[in-house]
């Protein structure tokens, strides 16, 4: 079974002013004369690890990496004013542009995907191909089997613990109440119900739960960014018009060769979201990977994205 390539550091970092009030970081990797590779982190609010360089033959790939709007070192930290997924998109041209990048392959996992779609459907002409895992289409009742009634049944314990922080009273509508909650002037109920949001989706994001997982998640300022900022995504049906217009204007996407990897025990993506995305990209390629959840370091899919970074520096 593959592994991840050996650690590296970046060849060099930037800081990005992309509005008046947001400053993103960037980071290259690898090698600045082979092909480009764009990173698109997961959450939204995920921000980007140092493993995540690892995906990638860095004498094969140069390697763009970004933290979206309010998150990671990117700042205003969990700032939810003028941050929207074609906020996003613009901030991707940004880099290319100012990176003097004409086409890059994108790779995106879980929200990476959802932006990954997002940006390929905009920007057709400046996308080489996608590499896409744990698809995420953004539309309601994805949402809603997470954090309403889906998820739940499969982790009924874990879930207790999701749904403490908001009354009874309230748990009709759990992603409201959320909302109520990390956007709340009281500090100490923002944390604390950012800490219960991210520490639900890190208990179900590995096919075995791994609870050393759930207490990274659980980390203060992690928490805050990650928790705020996927809330308000959501609330906001990821600014997508209509909720399924990833999949609507799909045919934008006819001409970009791609892959879609998908653990078939993923509880926070469930596989149909891929099914769906490659019966209107059929010239994408579809893994369902079993005894596979949502985490992209799962052992057989972080495996296979390394073989799929391989074969795409092949092409």
């Amino acid at each position: 079974m593959r592994e991840l390539y050996p650690p590296i550091e970046p060849f060099r970092r930037h800081t990005i002013a992309v509005s008046d009030l947001h400053s993103i970081y960037v980071e290259e990797c690898g090698n600045a004369e082979a092909r480009k590779i764009l990173f698109l982190h997961g959450g939204p609010g995920g921000g980007i690890q140092a493993d995540y360089r690892r995906f990638f033959d860095p004498a094969r790939w140069h390697v763009i990496l970004f933290d979206q709007r309010g998150c990671g070192r990117s700042t205003p930290c969990a700032e939810l004013r003028e941050n929207t997924t074609w906020d996003l998109v613009s901030d991707i041209e940004t880099i290319r542009t100012q990176l003097e990048i004409e086409r890059w392959t994108v790779f995106g996992g879980s929200w990476g995907s959802t932006l990954a779609l997002a940006y390929a459907e905009t920007h057709p002409e400046r996308v080489a191909a996608l590499i896409l895992r744990g698809v995420f289409l953004g539309r309601r009742l994805e949402v809603d089997w997470l954090y309403q009634n889906g998820a739940s049944r499969i982790f009924p314990d874990v879930w207790e613990q999701f749904i403490a922080p908001i009354p009874p009273e309230e748990r009709q509508d759990m992603l409201s109440a959320y909302f109520r909650q990390l956007t709340s002037d009281d500090q100490e109920t923002q944390i604390r119900a950012a800490r219960a949001w991210s520490m639900w989706e890190g208990m179900v994001s590995t096919l075995l739960p791994d609870p050393a997982r759930a207490r990274a998640y659980g980390e203060e300022q992690f928490a805050r960014a990650f928790a705020r900022l996927e809330c308000h995504y959501f609330v906001n049906n990821c600014f997508l018009s209509p909720e399924d217009q990833l999949l609507k204007n799909a045919d934008r996407l006819r001409n970009i060769p791609g892959i879609i990897l998908h653990g078939r025990y993923d509880i926070v993506c469930p596989a149909e979201n891929a099914w769906e995305l490659q019966r209107v990209w059929p010239e994408a390629r579809l893994e369902i990977l079993d005894a596979t959840g949502h985490s992209a370091m799962e052992p057989a899919l972080r495996a296979r994205l390394v073989e799929v970074t391989d074969e795409f520096a092949s092409r």
